[in-house]
């Protein structure tokens, strides 16, 4: 039996990365991550990532590549029940990096971050973590 799947934006500008920390009250409240989020029926991965940061953040962006799949985790431990394809992604023309209109009830903040700060963020996922030092490591 496959996983349901959903997607991870790796939105990056001028060197930043995208991070949003969960808002209080929903799965995971606190942890930083750039944006995620479950496919639509009949969605593709592209076009869901670029739904996602939109609804989160207010951010229009164009999905790229698909940079990889992983499992998702659950504080604590274990499997939160997806596969997660990572796909890269860009500012749409035009968009004000920093013209943030936060979904409050999944978004508490956003914020531009390196690589380094990202590793730095706490909480994080081990599986987002882990992507992200592979990256840190390939580049």
């Amino acid at each position: 039996m496959s996983l349901p799947l959903a997607v991870c934006a790796l939105v990056e500008h001028e060197g930043r990365f995208l991070f949003v920390e969960r808002a209080g009250g929903r799965f995971a409240a606190g942890y930083w991550t750039p944006v995620t989020g479950r496919l639509l029926p009949g969605e593709s991965l592209a076009r869901a990532a670029e739904r996602e940061v939109l609804e989160e953040t207010g951010l229009r962006v164009i999905a790229g590549v698909e940079l990889g799949r992983t499992g998702t985790d659950a504080p604590g431990g274990g499997s939160a029940g997806f596969e997660l394809a990572w796909l890269s992604a860009r500012l749409a023309p035009g968009a004000d990096a920093y013209a943030f209109f936060l979904q409050e009830e999944e978004v508490a903040r956003a914020r531009w971050v390196t690589l380094a700060e990202a590793l730095a963020l706490e909480p994080m996922f081990p599986t987002t973590r882990s992507f992200l030092e592979r990256s840190a490591r390939a580049s």
